[in-house]
This record gives C-alpha cells, sequence and structure tokens, in this order.
C-alpha cells in the first residue's frame, strides 16, 4: 500500500490519575526519524514510544510525538529543588540588577517563575504501569495518523498512476517515429552527398548503404524504448507493493529519467524531441509527489 509521509493524528484518554493527550504529525525524510517530547517526570517512556510506532509500521519520514500528561493524583511524585541551579539563577539575577542599576526585586514567586530550578522525582517509579496507561492512548493516535498516511497515499498512488500512464502513451509514439526518423536521414544522406558531388562521380549505393546503417544505429532509441516499457511494468508493481517503496520507485524514475534523456540526445526528429520534453515535465511531476511516499 502506498502511504504518505505527510500525516497528522491526535487522541486524548484518561487513565488512573493521569489525563493523556498524545499528538503526532510527521513531513518528508530520508529516513526514519523519531522525536519524543515527554514531560520530564514521564522522560523514561521515550524508548517505549519510539519503538512501538517503529513496530506499527513506520518505517519512514520525520515523526515528531508530543505527549502531554496531566497529574491529577500526585501520589508517588515528588517536587525538589535543584539548589545548585537556583542559587547559580538567584546569583545572575543580581548581577544583572548591580550591573544596569536596576531595583532589585528577586521574591520567591519571581524565582518559582523559572521552571528549570524544579526538579520533579518518581518516589517509586514503575516503568510498566506508565506505559500500560500511555499505551492505548498512543495506539488510538497511530490509528488515526496511519489511516491520514494511508488515505493520502491513495491520492498520491492514483495521481502518479494517472501521470505515468501519460508517460507510457507518449513514450509508444517513439518508435514508428524514430524508424521513419531513420529513412528520413538515409535520403537526406543520399540528396546532400548527391548535391555535393553531382554527376561528377558514380555514388557507390551500397557503400552509402553501410554508411547509413552505422549512423542508423547511432540514433536508433530501439533498447532505450524496450527497457523504458520494462520500468514501466516495474513501477506499476511497486505501486501495488504491500511494503513501502518510496525509495524503490526514485530510483527507478531516475532510470527511466535515464532513458527518456538518452532518447532526446540520439533523436534528430522535432517531433521526439518535443515528446521528450513533455516526457521529462511528467516524470519531474511524478518525481515530485514520490518524495512524499514512504
Amino acid at each position: 500500500m502506498i502511504r504518505s509521509m505527510t500525516a497528522f493524528g491526535r487522541a486524548t484518554g484518561k487513565a488512573p490519575g493521569r489525563d493523556i493527550i498524545v499528538e503526532i504529525k510527521s513531513v518528508n525524510n530520508r529516513f526514519f526519524d523519531c522525536q519524543v517530547k515527554l514531560p520530564r517526570v514521564f522522560a523514561f517512556l521515550e524508548e517505549n514510544v519510539k519503538k512501538h510506532i517503529s513496530e506499527r509500521g513506520i518505517s519512514r519520514g520525520k515523526v515528531d510525538v508530543y505527549i502531554t500528561i496531566d497529574v491529577t493524583d500526585t501520589a508517588g511524585i515528588e517536587v525538589d529543588i535543584d539548589k545548585t541551579y537556583a542559587k547559580s539563577y538567584i546569583d545572575a539575577l543580581k548581577r544583572l540588577s548591580e550591573e544596569f542599576e536596576l531595583p532589585c526585586d528577586i521574591t520567591t514567586m519571581r524565582v518559582a517563575q523559572n521552571r528549570d530550578i524544579f526538579a520533579l522525582k518518581r518516589a517509586q517509579e514503575d516503568t510498566e504501569a506508565e506505559w500500560q496507561a500511555l499505551l492505548p492512548v498512543l495506539d488510538t493516535a497511530l490509528d488515526a495518523f496511519i489511516e491520514a498516511r494511508n488515505r493520502e497515499g491513495e491520492n498520491l498512488k492514483r495521481d502518479i498512476a494517472e501521470k505515468k500512464a501519460k508517460v507510457k502513451e507518449l513514450a509508444e509514439k517513439i518508435p514508428p517515429l524514430s524508424r521513419a526518423d531513420t529513412l528520413n536521414q538515409y535520403e537526406k544522406m543520399k540528396e546532400r552527398i548527391n548535391a555535393i558531388i553531382g554527376g561528377a562521380v558514380q555514388l557507390d549505393e551500397s557503400k552509402l548503404i553501410t554508411e547509413c546503417a552505422v549512423f542508423a544505429d547511432k540514433i536508433a532509441v530501439d533498447e532505450e524504448t524496450v527497457r523504458l516499457s520494462s520500468h514501466f511494468e516495474a513501477f506499476d508493481s511497486m505501486l501495488e507493493s504491500t511494503e513501502p517503496v518510496g525509495r524503490k520507485l526514485d530510483f527507478l524514475l531516475q532510470e527511466m529519467n535515464r532513458e527518456t534523456n538518452t532518447i532526446g540526445s540520439k533523436a534528430c526528429d522535432t517531433e521526439i524531441a518535443r515528446i521528450v520534453v513533455e516526457m521529462k515535465s511528467e516524470l519531474e511531476k511524478i518525481r515530485e509527489q514520490i518524495q512524499n511516499i514512504e
């Protein structure tokens, strides 16, 4: 299934003594990069969250997870003071007052506005219990997140398939044009040589045919069109795959671009050149869409 790397999911829930909110959003990224933001007292859950998201099949994209846990029952949680940091902070305030001749109005409430002086501690940390409390809410958010990825992925798949079909249709016009171009080049070469030598020398038809054959081989695009046809089949197969195929599609598209460029460099026919320009335009549109696929 084609899945987008851009999505959002949100869920809220309750656990004993906890109100929990989970928000998950992601954007394009070459690899899987997951950042989890938790209240400091619950920071020990970060690795569990990352591992679980990976196990749910998220393999690519920059994923940001915001988890809010409001403690409604403070049993087992203690608030302590980081005395070293608090002293350093108060000393800094005093220096600020002296340096700039400001009123020294340091109060407990003013100092307490800097939350970094407080350290939250769990008296008896129970990692598994807290994880089990968070897990249902996380899964609900992930369900919404994955559904959004799948839904957007279907839109991307449909759009990419339409654009690829147009590229294939354009590519199928090239072989007959190329064959006609080869014959046309033979006639042009014959006329050119006759114009140069006039009637002074008898034209050796067999040598002309040989030279034209060499030239025809140089401008022939049969190999490129055959490889393009093979790439189209592989592309269709990848679009139907149940595995993440973003990188594979990107690589295959590079190969399709390479064959298209080669056709453009070989062909002498203006109509082929026009078709190549159209193909490259559509392939670029596909490339932009593929950047969004997991």
